[in-house]
């Protein structure tokens, strides 16, 4: 049975160049404060440190500060990185931002990109895959309630243990992070739906809905379930006028991604499971340049609201049915991002409502 598309967008630590980290964090929240009267359905945030790029190092911090300030207000993360993450510590703080809010908790995890994070933590890259792994499954089991132990490398409970504080029956839902189509199946695996990014084309995007489906069908979990996609967005009047936004924006986000991620140097090498990324991120530097921005742009969510709806609708046809909208991207002052927040929210939106099938 399908399932209604529902809207949310990503906040983050973003804004005009010159502002203090403590005046971006408070536009954040009145970004999110205009979701919550707006009715969106939750606010996300991503997780980095060290630099410009979404300086927010504890997004499960930040979001208890929004779950106080807009109360019914889901909230999202895209994504924690669970291999900086004692298990235990991790599993304990979802479970206090889950008691702490009276909306619907969404994380959304991941294995992180950036070498020069892993480098900061002292976290040897090519250990990710199973620390994202025994920090995953040792969540999903504590959070179920009742006495836990667990045998791993980097959480070891042998005494009966349960985790506080105790759920009482409302869990968060959980998403995995997907970089590649291989990452399709392991999510499948883990027993995560997939978190996709608008940056993949839509043939690649169908692949991996449809292996993580396959895979998950035949080890006879539900398929049925809340599909996200992260997607870049500016909503204008006009489409011009939503264009000459992308284009003033987005080639400093990504000359920013640039240098966080130092993709230039290609620094992940040969490091296991992450082979693919110098390849990936081989042509970054290329989108600094608004010229080289066509092609993203029109992948993404750029123009007015009849436009955004129409390639909405694409993305709804192609099974998503949860949007993780935003332009709070570095430097895009906050009457941009709420420009779109409003577009997006009295205009695109209900264009969408009208083009969904009856039930």
């Amino acid at each position: 049975m399908a399932t209604e598309a529902r809207f949310a967008y990503q906040i983050g630590a973003v804004g005009e160049a010159g502002l203090t980290d403590r005046q971006l964090y408070r536009e954040a929240i009145a970004d999110a404060e205009l979701l919550h009267r707006l009715r969106y359905d939750a606010a996300w945030m991503v997780e980095h440190h060290f630099s410009d790029y979404y300086p927010q190092p504890n997004p499960l911090l930040f979001l208890s500060h929004v779950a106080a300030a807009c109360p019914g207000l889901g909230l999202g993360t895209s994504v924690m990185v669970l291999p900086w993450y004692d298990p235990v510590r991790f599993a304990e703080d979802v479970a206090m931002l889950q008691t702490l809010s009276d909306g619907a908790l969404h994380i959304g995890m991941g294995r992180g990109t950036a070498k020069s994070e892993y480098d900061a933590f002292g976290i040897g890259m090519e250990t990710a895959r199973d620390r994202f792994r025994e920090c995953w499954e040792f969540t999903r089991k504590a959070l179920q309630g009742g006495p836990v132990t667990h045998a791993g490398h980097y959480a070891n409970w042998t005494t009966p243990t349960v985790l506080r504080p105790a759920l009482e029956g409302r869990m968060p839902n959980f998403y995995g992070a997907i970089g590649s189509l291989e990452s399709a199946a392991i999510m499948a695996d883990l027993g995560l739906p997939p978190l996709c990014l608008s940056s993949f084309p839509d043939k690649l995007l169908r692949r991996i809905l449809e292996t993580w489906k396959d895979r998950s069908a035949a080890a006879g979990r539900p398929t049925d379930v809340t599909l996200p996609i992260s997607i870049k967005c500016f909503v204008a009047e006009t489409d011009e006028a939503a264009q000459a936004q992308a284009l003033e924006y987005l080639p400093k986000f990504f000359a920013l991604q640039v240098e966080h991620y130092q993709s230039d140097h290609a620094p992940w090498g040969n490091i296991p499971g992450y082979e693919q990324f110098n390849r990936m991120f081989a042509n970054l530097r290329q989108l600094s340049d608004p010229a080289n921005l066509g092609g993203y742009l029109a992948q993404n969510l750029i123009g007015s609201p009849a436009t955004v709806a129409r390639r909405l609708q694409a993305y709804i046809d192609l099974g998503f049915n949860y949007m993780v909208v935003s332009n709070a991207t570095y430097g895009v002052p906050q009457l941009v991002r709420h420009q779109t927040i409003r577009l997006f929210a009295e205009e695109v939106i209900p264009r969408v409502r009208a083009l969904a099938p009856a039930a």
